[in-house]
């Protein structure tokens, strides 16, 4: 018989990997082409064992905890990993000692707290004692977080009209707190949901006195074109769906001091849908709420503390001085300002430094970029 001549061995075929999700392309162009579109950066959720980088957290913990989890990564987290903040620690006794801090109890009910004008049903804090009003309103934390609860008006009562508010600041102090005489006559109270009644609403303070109270708060006595430059002193408010309050109590705010819990793109779904505020606090914070009335209270003190722990996140500042304006929300169609000859000469480490995000982390709330 024969010998079979020896075929040729067949050509290797080289892959280009992302540095960042690990996809795999079998030409350069194809990479680059990714990388355009996925904007990769230092600030996406991380996976702590594998180091992969996921469009949002949820996709990060299906990947640690859902129903086809990455085997290695899933059996490290199961045994050093916090199911709350998704981080990996170094022990399993390390890990018990921060879930002491990460899973926090539920804020007290509104009604428990002290409020010296409850009977006006109208409360704005006052300064610490022996400190001076200007000082304090300096020194005060500067994000204030907002929650509305809102009646039915119209003939079918689908219209939202906002009937109480509350604004909490970062040390979950009540910041203001009134029942909001309705412009429209209430055709739903929604009680069920709202627990509010005709008498409450009855001497409410009217619309436009709640909008002065507010924007003073959040003005924190900056000129509207300071505000809306670069914010100066005024504080950034936070909430969940956070222009559908604005628009039910009627008001503006420059958007690049809104922090809205249900637009973060970390903290939405993969497809780029909100979750719903009571699904974010059970996930991330480790309680219940809305679980009868709603209480705008407890909602506040909520997304307050989503945002804090989003804020408090460790991202190193992407690459020189010159991308902390594109972390900074602005220019960011300057993501690869450069040939596509000087593109293919990259390697996938470097097309993910120059990389940058398309939409401004948190984290940087915190940090001072120059």
């Amino acid at each position: 018989m024969e010998t079979q001549e020896a075929r040729p061995a067949k050509a290797l075929t080289t892959r280009h990997k992302c540095s960042a999700c690990y996809k795999q392309y079998k030409k350069k162009e194809h990479l680059i082409a990714h990388m355009k579109v996925s904007y990769h950066s230092v600030h996406q959720p991380k996976c702590d064992v594998c180091y992969k980088h996921c469009k949002s957290l949820e996709s990060l913990r299906e990947h640690l905890t859902g129903p086809l989890p990455k085997a290695n990564c899933s059996s490290i987290f199961s045994e050093r990993g916090c199911d709350l903040c998704l981080k990996l620690f170094d022990s399993p006794s390390a890990l018990t000692e921060h879930r002491e801090t990460c899973c926090l109890p539920a804020p007290r009910p509104f009604e428990t707290i002290s409020v010296s004008s409850i009977d006006s049903q109208v409360h704005i804090s006052d300064p610490i004692d022996g400190c001076n009003y200007d000082d304090w309103q300096q020194e005060r934390p500067k994000a204030i977080a907002l929650d509305c609860e809102m009646v039915g008006g119209g003939s079918d009562g689908s219209l939202d009209l906002c009937a109480r508010v509350c604004l909490v600041d970062e040390d979950e102090n009540l910041a203001f707190h009134s029942y909001v005489q309705p412009q429209i006559p209430v055709t739903d109270y929604r009680y069920e949901v709202t627990g509010l009644t005709e008498g409450q609403l009855r001497d409410a303070m009217p619309l436009k006195e709640v909008q002065e109270r507010i924007l003073e708060i959040l003005y924190n006595g900056e000129s509207i074109g300071k505000l809306r430059l670069d914010g100066g002193k005024a504080r950034l408010l936070v909430g969940h769906d956070i222009e559908h309050d604005l628009d039910c109590l009627r008001m503006n705010y420059p958007d690049h001091l809104l922090r809205d819990t249900a637009r973060y793109r970390p903290l939405m779904k993969t497809n780029l849908v909100s979750h719903s505020l009571k699904y974010l606090t059970k996930k991330y914070l480790g309680y219940d709420i809305q679980c009868g009335l709603h209480d705008p209270y407890e909602d506040c003190v909520s997304v307050m503390r989503i945002y804090k722990r989003m804020r408090a996140q460790d991202h190193r500042l992407e690459g020189a001085k010159v991308s902390t304006l594109l972390d900074d929300g602005h220019n960011l169609l300057r993501n690869f300002e450069f040939s596509n000859k000087e593109l293919e000469q990259m390697s996938p480490d470097e097309l993910y430094e120059i990389s940058r995000s398309n939409y401004r982390c948190w984290c940087l709330d915190s940090k001072r970029v120059l």
